[in-house]
């Protein structure tokens, strides 16, 4: 899962708000991977998030959550388990494991358009969100997936643009959830404050922990520069 960093749009982004983009985008993807799958019962998978990080000014901020899906990480007992399962059961795991991987991808642009538009001081909420939208947010390669990942299960293309909205409203009160997006909040900051380059997934999770702890206080957002 990462951030498509070139679009077809003329739109000139600051590199420095650029890597502010980049590091909610990736921490939205993190924190649906794991905080989503969990609150659906789902089993926990593995990832981390690979950061490389500008040592002159001609390099470029990058990262991107490395791993994380679902469907290609289910344990082997779970896998095995639906052999014992019957037809229309085995097909309604799967899909209950693809269609968390769609949320999770879908998350990732969210995140970042949330992101804008507190920046920009503007309303955020699902009627202003589609799905297209979110290729200006780089989710050109996370939408492609989530596409790919429909087509397995729903024929009709009809159906798959119903079923579309359907999880694109799961991501977004994904994110809209306060404590969500406390989690997202703080894990943006630590990529971008970090050294690291690697953050690995107890990192990440030891982050979302403390902030869901009574005592840890809701961060804002430090914007390095205002934009006109």
């Amino acid at each position: 899962m990462e951030r498509n960093y070139y679009s077809t749009t003329s739109t000139f982004v600051h590199p420095n708000e650029l890597n502010w983009r980049t590091a909610f985008h990736e921490a939205g993807h993190a924190a649906a991977i794991h905080l989503g799958n969990r609150q659906k019962q789902l089993p926990p998978v593995f990832f981390e998030i690979h950061v490389k990080r500008p040592v002159n000014a001609y390099d470029d901020f990058f990262a991107k959550v490395v791993d994380g899906n679902l469907i290609q990480n289910l344990p082997i007992a779970v896998v095995e388990s639906f052999n014992d399962l019957s037809d229309d059961n085995q097909q309604h795991a799967c899909q209950r494991a693809y269609e968390a991987d769609v949320v999770n991808l879908l998350v990732g642009p969210l995140a970042e358009a949330k992101y804008v538009s507190i920046r920009d001081d503007e309303v955020f909420n699902i009627n202003l969100i589609s799905f297209n939208a979110l290729h200006n947010y780089g989710g050109y390669s996370d939408l492609e997936k989530a596409l790919s990942y429909l087509d397995h299960f729903i024929a009709s293309k009809s159906q798959r643009e119903e079923k579309m909205q359907e999880l694109l409203l799961q991501a977004f009160r994904f994110i809209d959830n306060r404590r969500h997006w406390k989690c997202i909040l703080n894990l943006a900051h630590y990529i971008l404050d970090s050294q690291q380059e690697i953050i690995s997934c107890d990192e990440a999770i030891g982050i979302f922990d403390r902030c869901l702890t009574a005592n840890t206080p809701f961060r804002s957002v430090s914007y390095p520069f205002l934009f006109g």
